[in-house]
């Protein structure tokens, strides 16, 4: 079962703007608060857009290394 608790919860702010971000950037406009009314298929690309940038970011840190 998934869980939406955030495992920082200093980083809740930043974490909803990466998402809506992240949602623009695939063309999903999302409100503030619940979002039910996104199909699978838009939640799926925000979720994997996001899941892309986290592993660009990290790729590039430990180039760096």
């Amino acid at each position: 079962m998934a869980s939406n608790k955030t495992l920082v919860p200093e980083a809740k702010a930043a974490l909803e703007q990466f998402k809506m971000e992240a949602a623009s950037e695939v063309g999903v406009t999302l409100s503030q608060g619940y979002n039910g009314n996104l199909t699978s298929k838009e939640a799926g690309s925000i979720g994997g857009q996001m899941v892309k940038k986290m592993v660009e970011k990290y790729e590039n840190e430990i180039k760096t290394k």
